[in-house]
């Protein structure tokens, strides 16, 4: 929704009529109102203040470089694609992303499972897998892990997407891709803007920004807060973000941008319910496995009561970015550095843990463009360095609160990225590009624990709440060095039979190598333990509290191949993948959820379709759909055999309809939907139902200035699993589904002067 022009549904991919080949991706690209913008794009060949003209019918150069590369992406802006919505989360953002797919864990500012091709899937939370940048700087640490809650797309003007080996050229080392959040700026959207939300479960929102342009200046600043009590018993967020750049044209040829930001998140989580838990009442929080009076344990999973467990994180970034064009000729220099301070309070089996440090990277760019009409340059190279340390500190948690230190470590990490390619035009119509990436990483962990046991504290599995005699376990040492290294070379091929059509095919390597999370894992805790207690009674049993699993990096070869389109009023965007994939990286979790650490899969495959849909009916109504298959599986796994990997919808479904009934008022409806149920377990014994979810949305334009928007979402009060936990082997009465929101009522106020 948004400006009635702006918000007309031109395709998620694609626009139809007579737009050329930016059919197929600028309806994404731009703001619906007249002017210009100056980017910050990631994307190959883009300078720093790219100027777009965002008036209908002219060239977009961005939109021109993304419909040009052969592989996936996708471009979503504010104005055209994000709802106007009381909280716009990653997962609101990128829904009519195909091959993007984001669960909610808890519905508010959270840790919600995002993944692209199954990078990372396996992971709770999700902290790895995916590249995620801001301005073109990453906001990963140097060991490639994320904060998810840190991707803020209320202060982003658009979204770059970029799908497995696409992302390489960004200096990425991962298989599943990248996604660079573009912020705005001064020249681009001057004047004042704000936004005041609220609604059902405590909701509330406020956001506003400022920006301004005179000569060779321009500068922007924002700032969003939103909270909420959330719609189960002990699920409340907030989150508080600032943030701004300032621009300045040195010359006609060198132009620089200096940017910074802090953004400060809590989140309750409120973890998962048995499936008849989920059935009963979705409000609910479990409170720990139940013994029988046999001694039988049912029902595993956390004690939330209890354990209280919780994230609070907070993120300071700042960095420059430099362009200078001579000629042909384009240097790009980023320059940035981000501390993070992280507290994650899981329930008792893995404790509290906090990491505090700082990263530095270091990106150059240089790209050839000797045809100025060319989309994409001749030659590109990018040089990307990360290096970071943490102090890790990790606590038991003594029934919702910080207990005795069991674990010191001094974690240090660099990624080395190099990625050369060209872009070679044969004729006309094709355009053949080969490229090759080398990336180095090192993972290195002192251990500064220095007393000779490690402390376990336990509760009485019959009576939860009575605290057991404490415990000692000897202390190993948890030190490594590790140091990973790997070639990956990609061909692409591109042929444009006319300006309406794009088809393109690739091969690729990719390489990810681990991160601390996966190398340095607890262990050996139970619902009603600390880590190194494997049995609550016995305060003496030895066992390790820490595990540093000799990990190798995963690797990959992917063929892919699309066709991007339009024609009259439809538009098409299709990419179909299949990746072999060696030693990938999954998180493991027993039948309670309790960590069993990382471990390497001999062989899996990835199978995958990524399939945007448009149609502009009439000039009032539009329609748009993105659908997601997955096949993911091991390979005559010794234990799995063939099964689906846990935690991968086979089918997602998004559809959109939008209709303007006037020029100043809008409706729009929105389907989410898995039509088929999901292994929550590696065994496949532990599904999760199929669901479909309806969203209701509208907007009024009272004037140029002021706008109106209200929103039901989750109209027919579905219950269903938004996500599950992801475990080896699951039981049929496990704790492990996580529910998604019931029906809420939002509305909010937007205005602009």
């Amino acid at each position: 929704m948004g400006d009635h022009a702006g918000r007309r549904l031109t395709g998620g991919h694609a626009q139809g009529g007579k737009a050329g080949l930016l059919a197929a991706t600028a309806a994404l690209l731009m703001a619906g109102t007249s002017g210009q913008c100056l980017a910050q794009s990631a994307t190959p060949g883009a300078t720093l203040l790219d100027t777009i003209f965002v008036e209908a019918g002219t060239t977009a150069p961005i939109a021109e470089r993304f419909g040009a590369l052969p592989g996936g992406v996708a471009l979503v802006t504010a104005n055209k694609d994000m709802p106007e919505t009381a909280n716009l989360t990653v997962s609101r953002a990128l829904q009519m992303v195909p091959g993007v797919v984001v669960q909610d864990f808890f519905g508010g500012n959270d840790q919600p499972r995002i993944q692209i091709r199954g990078s990372g899937l396996q992971q709770n939370p999700v902290e790895r897998g995916i590249l995620m940048l801001q301005d073109g700087l990453p906001l990963n640490r140097a060991d490639g892990s994320y904060i998810v809650g840190f991707a803020d797309p209320q202060q982003a003007s658009s979204v770059e997407v970029y799908r497995g080996y696409m992302a390489n050229r960004l200096g990425a080392t991962v298989l599943g891709g990248a996604i660079n959040l573009v912020s705005p700026t001064g020249a681009g959207q001057p004047g004042f803007s704000g936004t005041a939300s609220g609604g059902s479960f405590g909701q509330a929102g406020l956001s506003g920004r400022m920006g301004f342009a005179e000569d060779a200046f321009d500068g922007l600043l924002q700032a969003d807060f939103s909270r909420r009590d959330g719609f189960r018993d002990y699920n409340s967020s907030h989150r508080a973000s600032v943030g701004g750049n300032v621009g300045y044209q040195i010359s006609d040829t060198v132009k620089t941008r200096i940017f910074a930001g802090y953004t400060d998140l809590g989140f309750d989580v409120a973890g998962p319910l048995t499936k008849s838990q989920l059935d009963a009442d979705p409000r609910q929080v479990h409170t720990g496995p139940t013994v029988l009076p046999d001694g039988t344990a049912v029902n595993p999973g956390p004690n939330v009561v209890r354990d209280r467990p919780r994230r609070e994180a907070s993120q300071f970034l700042i960095g420059s970015r430099t362009t200078a064009e001579f000629d042909a000729h384009l240097i790009d220099v980023v320059l940035g550095y981000t501390y993070t301070d992280d507290m994650f309070r899981f329930p008792i089996s893995s404790g509290v843990r906090t990491t505090k440090g700082g990263d530095f990277t270091g990106v150059l760019r240089y790209a050839y463009k000797p045809d100025e009409a060319a989309p994409l340059p001749l030659f590109e190279t990018t040089a990307q360095y990360s290096v970071g340390s943490a102090d890790r500190e990790n606590y038991i948690n003594q029934a919702g609160a910080q207990g005795a230190l069991f674990g010191k470590s001094d974690l240090d990490a660099t990624t080395l990225s190099l990625h050369a390619g060209f872009n070679i035009p044969l004729g006309e119509q094709w355009t053949v590009s080969p490229a090759v990436s080398y990336a180095h990483a090192t993972r290195d962990n002192d251990d500064r624990y220095d007393r000779p046991t490690r402390p376990t504290v336990a509760y009485n599995p019959r009576n939860p709440t009575m605290r057991l005699p404490d415990g000692a376990v000897p202390t190993v040492d948890t030190s490594y060095e590790r140091s990973y290294g790997a070639w990956s070379p990609s061909l692409g091929m591109t042929f444009r039979p006319d300006a309406e059509n794009t088809f393109f095919a690739a091969v690729s390597r990719s390489f990810e190598p681990p991160t601390h999370d996966d190398l340095l894992a607890t262990i050996n805790g139970t619902p009603n333990s600390s880590p190194g207690r494997p049995q609550p009674p016995s305060p003496a049993l030895a066992a390790d509290a820490f595990r540093t699993p000799d990990l190798k990096a995963q690797t990959a070869t992917t063929v892919e191949a699309g066709w991007r389109g339009g024609h009259g009023i439809f538009g098409w965007d299709a990419v179909a993948y299949y990746s072999w994939i060696d030693n990938e990286l999954l998180s493991l979790r027993d039948v309670t959820g309790s960590s069993l650490g990382a471990i390497n899969a001999d062989k899996t495959t990835h199978f995958g379709v990524e399939l945007g849909l448009s149609a502009q009916v009439t000039d009032a109504l539009g329609a748009r759909l993105a659908y997601t298959y997955q096949d993911f599986r091991f390979v005559d796994d010794p234990l799995r055999g063939d099964n689906r990997l846990a935690g991968a919808p086979r089918h997602i479904v998004s559809a959109l309809v939008n209709y303007d009934v006037s020029e100043a008022w809008s409706l729009q409806g929105a389907l989410r939907w898995s039509p088929e149920k999901t292994p929550v377990d590696n065994m496949n014994t532990l599904y999760a139902d199929p669901y479909a979810v309806v969203d209701l949305r509208t907007q009024y334009r009272l004037n140029d200035s002021v706008s109106l928007f209200g929103e039901i979402t989750n109209v027919f009060d579905e219950k269903y699993a938004s996500s599950t936990l992801i475990v080896d082997q699951a039981r049929p009465d496990q704790a492990a589904f996580l529910p998604g929101d019931g029906r809420g009522f939002f509305a909010g106020v937007k205005a602009r002067f």
